[in-house]
C-alpha cells in the first residue's frame, strides 16, 4: 500500500517577482532543480531561495509567453516532460514538448558548462511522427519521461473521455540526444504499452510525469481532468501517484488536497532521496492560470 503526506508547499516567482508559469516537469540541474514551463521559452533554475530564468526556445513569432487569453496558446511550445541524462560524461537536462500540436514538437537539451546553463534544441517532428505511428493515435499528448536502461520511456498521457488511454513508448536515448544535437540520426521507437489508473469521481487518472525508482518501478503523477482532448484544459477532480511494475500498475494512491480544498494539478515529479520504504519526492504544480505562481510540493511517499 502506497501513502503520500504533503510536507511542504511554497509558491515559486523568479528573482524579479514575476511568477513562475504554468509548471510542467523538474529535473535536477547542477546544485538545483530546471523546472519548465509549458507556457513560456524559458525555464526556471530553482536553487534555494533563488529562481532564474534560463532561456530553452527562441521566440516564437516574436513571443515568449503563451496565453488562450492573449490568442496566442496554440503557439506555445508546451514543454511538458523533463529528464535526467548523461551527456559526454556530464549530467544534463533533457526537455520534451507534448507533440500535440505542430509548435510542440521540439526537443532541448540543457546542461552546464563553467557552473552556466547550456542550451541546444531541436525540431523533432520526424520523432513525434513516428511515435504516433506506434501509439496509433493521431493526437500525441506526451506528459513524462525517465530513464529506463539504455531506453527513455516516454509516457503519453491519455484521455479516457476521449477513448485514449495512457501509454507510453521506448525510444533509443543515445540517437534522440545525437538528434537534438543536430545529428542526421533516426530515433527508434518501439515498446508501446497502455496502462489502466482507474478513475477519480468518474473521471479518469491519467499519466502527467514519471520518474525512475532505484528497485526498477517508475513512479508516476497521474491527473483526473475532465477535458475534452489534449489541447483544451478541464476541472481537475483528483490527482495520485502511481506505482508501476514492469508493465502493470502495482499501486494508486491519492494525492493531498490544499488546506482550501484546491486539488493539486501535480504535471513534474522528480526524486529529491530515497531510503528503504520511503522517498522525499518534489513536485511542480499548473495551476492552469498565467497569473498565479506555479507551487513547488514537498511531498513523502512511502510503502506500508
Amino acid at each position: 500500500m502506497l501513502e503520500v503526506e504533503l510536507r511542504g508547499a511554497r509558491s515559486l516567482v523568479f528573482d524579479d517577482g514575476t511568477p513562475v508559469r504554468a509548471a510542467s516537469a523538474i529535473a535536477p540541474l547542477g546544485d538545483g532543480w530546471l523546472v519548465a514551463q509549458d507556457d513560456a521559452t524559458s525555464a526556471a533554475w530553482v536553487r534555494g531561495a533563488s529562481v532564474a530564468p534560463v532561456r530553452v526556445l527562441p521566440a516564437v513569432e516574436g513571443l515568449d509567453l503563451f496565453s488562450e487569453a492573449e490568442g496566442t496558446k496554440l503557439l506555445k511550445p508546451d514543454l511538458e516532460a523533463a529528464c535526467a541524462v548523461v551527456v559526454d560524461g556530464e549530467p544534463a537536462v533533457l526537455l520534451l514538448g507534448s507533440g500535440s500540436t505542430p509548435a510542440r514538437m521540439h526537443g532541448v537539451l540543457v546542461r552546464l558548462e563553467g557552473g552556466a546553463p547550456v542550451v541546444v534544441a531541436a525540431d523533432l517532428t520526424p520523432l513525434y511522427e513516428r511515435v504516433a505511428a506506434v501509439l496509433g493515435t493521431g493526437q500525441l499528448n506526451l506528459e513524462g519521461a525517465c530513464r529506463v536502461g539504455d531506453r527513455l520511456r516516454w509516457f503519453a498521457r491519455g484521455n479516457l473521455r476521449a477513448g485514449v488511454p495512457s501509454a507510453s513508448v521506448d525510444v533509443d536515448l543515445a540517437a534522440l540526444v545525437a538528434a537534438i544535437a543536430g545529428a542526421p540520426v533516426e530515433v527508434a521507437v518501439d515498446r508501446p504499452v497502455t496502462y489502466d489508473l482507474g478513475a477519480v469521481r468518474g473521471v479518469g487518472l491519467a499519466l502527467t510525469d514519471a520518474v525512475a525508482l532505484d528497485d526498477g518501478r517508475i513512479l508516476a503523477s497521474a491527473a483526473a481532468e475532465d477535458a475534452p482532448n489534449a489541447v483544451d484544459d478541464g476541472e481537475v477532480v483528483g490527482t495520485a501517484l502511481v506505482v508501476v511494475d514492469g508493465d502493470a500498475v502495482t499501486a494508486v494512491a491519492p494525492l493531498p488536497v490544499a488546506a482550501d480544498g484546491t486539488v493539486w494539478k501535480v504535471e513534474g515529479l522528480a526524486v529529491r532521496s530515497s531510503r528503504p520504504g520511503g522517498l522525499d519526492l518534489l513536485a511542480v504544480v499548473d495551476a492552469d492560470d498565467p497569473e498565479l505562481p506555479s507551487a513547488e510540493l514537498s511531498l513523502h511517499a512511502r510503502w506500508r
